[in-house]
Parts: C-alpha cells; structure tokens; sequence
C-alpha cells in the first residue's frame, strides 16, 4: 500500500492544533461525502483517505506514532516489543533511534522491513532477529445511518480494502458506537492472525424526531379550536401515524408522553424508549369580521 501523507490530505500543517484537525476534516468532508457526489469513485476515494486521516490525527496517542514511525506507525508497538525481546536476549548499550543501533546509510524504516517481511536480519546476534509472527492492522471504518434505518434490524455490505463485508446491525445502535469485527481486518505477518474491523456508528440528525437515548420527541401543530375545546389530531411515530386525544384547554408548549413509542432498545427485542411531543398552537389568520366580534365577545365575557 503506498504511503499517504494524512497532513496533505487534510491539507493542514503538521503543528496543526486538535481544533484545526477537526475543522479541516469537516469541511473535506462535506465536499467529498458520498451522498453529495453519487458514482464519483474518486470523490469516494477521497472521502476514505480523509476517514483515515482524521482517525489517525485526530486521536492523541494513533498521532504521536504517526509523527515517530510515518508509515509504520501501526506497528509501533510491535516494533518496541520485538526491540525489548532482542534486549533480554543480548544486554549491551543501545544507542540511536529508539534505543536501536543501526549501522551507516540505515535508518529505522529498514528495521521494520526486516521485521514484517522484507529479509535480511536485526542488527547484532543471529538470536536477536525479529523472525516472530505479528497480529494484522486493525482496520477503522465508519458507517453513517439515517435514524429510521438504525431504528430496524438490517444487514448492510460495504468494502473494506477491497473486500465486500456484510453485517448485521441490530435496532438501537447508537451514535458513536463501535463494534469489533475479530479477524476481518489486516492479514498477519508471517503467519500471525488477522488484525480486527472496529465500525463505529454515525447516527444523522432527522428532520422530524429528536432522539434522547431511548427516547423521542418530536413537535406537533394543532389549531385553537382544538387546544381550546379538545379533539384528536394524527401524530407520526417511526411506526406510522397514530390517533392522539388533545385534552380540552391545552396551553402551547404542552408536552406529552407516548409510552413505547420511542426509539428501540439495543439488544432487547420488543422493548422501547418513549416518544415526547410537544403541541405548537396555531393562531387563526385572516379572520372574518364575524369571527372577529365573536373573539370580542369571548374577551367581554372573560372580564
């Protein structure tokens, strides 16, 4: 895989603050999001190497190995276990890059070939040599939801390095969740098992319902007579619309509560949030001259 520099793709210096990053990425983001460019495979492209860019930036200790390893910052890790394995074995000073001797014209780049498949040996004893298997990469994706859709049970494929992946993604996932997917990212290295699939869950805003954990609200409009005199008006759930009674002098701004009409509960089939809608009252317009002396009277009669 070729070497992507996640500082130009973001198009950010690399003293760039947290702030910046985030920035940056929502903007690129909004350019190059599918939905806003359907079939550009290279828009698609683009908004994948942002994704892993800012998964990389944007998180503290992932950037810190960027800036040391550049291309082989996932493996970190690995690098300085292997580099303490060799230690235990050899004793002696170390000096350099890390704590690694490498000789003239090497630098640490040519140790990691060594050690994930490349040839050629560590620098010192033949017992010092990182011949050992080593776990894949794991693999971060997102994967945006409209709010109906994370309502149901569904399975949905997508492509992960080029590989078709199917899931099934239980109702009431949240935003920002993640699951893990074991053995579905990365191949190991010589032998080792597959790195893992991490999906974490964005959930899109709805025009029509807010979601509070479990729980929705939504607002709903009725018309004087019926805040006044009472009356039944259709208020929409994400399972159709229902009859809903409207209780007679019903101020603007009441809220109600519709048991079990909210949003699905993860994991627990037949359970539910509850659904809050609020009444709007709508003023009349345009009223008669009749309507208007039948208002005066109302107010003559309220003194």
């Amino acid at each position: 895989m070729a070497y992507i520099d996640y500082y130009k793709v973001l198009g950010i210096d690399k003293k760039a603050t947290a702030e910046e990053i985030k920035k940056a990425y929502r903007k690129l983001a909004r350019k190059y999001h599918p939905d806003v460019n359907p079939g550009d495979k290279e828009s698609e492209r683009k908004f994948k190497e942002l994704n892993e860019a800012n998964e990389v930036l944007s998180h503290a200790a992932n950037r810190t190995k960027y800036d040391q390893y550049g291309e082989n910052w996932k493996h970190g890790e690995q690098y300085e276990k292997a580099h303490q394995q060799q230690r235990s074995h050899q004793g002696g000073n170390y000096g350099g890059f890390g704590g690694a001797d490498f000789g003239q014209g090497e630098d640490f780049s040519d140790f990691f070939q060594s050690m994930f498949g490349g040839g050629g040996g560590f620098q010192g004893s033949s017992r010092g040599r990182a011949s050992g298997k080593f776990k894949g990469q794991d693999v971060e994706a997102n994967l945006n939801l409209h709010l109906k859709d994370a309502a149901k049970t569904h399975q949905q494929t997508f492509d992960i390095n080029g590989k078709k992946v199917r899931i099934t993604i239980p109702a009431g996932v949240a935003n920002g969740q993640k699951i893990k997917l074991k053995g579905h990212g990365n191949a190991g290295h010589n032998g080792g098992p597959n790195g893992d699939l991490f999906i974490t869950f964005n959930i899109e805003e709805d025009q029509q319902f807010k979601r509070m954990g479990n729980d929705l609200s939504n607002e709903l409009e009725i018309d004087l007579y019926t805040a006044i005199l009472g009356g039944e008006t259709l208020v929409k759930t994400l399972d159709g619309a229902v009859n809903l009674k409207v209780k007679p002098e019903t101020q603007n701004g009441t809220k109600v509560k519709l048991k079990g009409k909210g949003f699905p509960i993860y994991k627990k089939e037949g359970e539910f949030g509850d659904l809050y809608v609020t009444y709007n009252v709508k003023m009349p317009t345009n009223l008669t001259e009749e309507e208007k002396e039948l208002f005066v009277q109302l107010k003559n009669l309220a003194k």
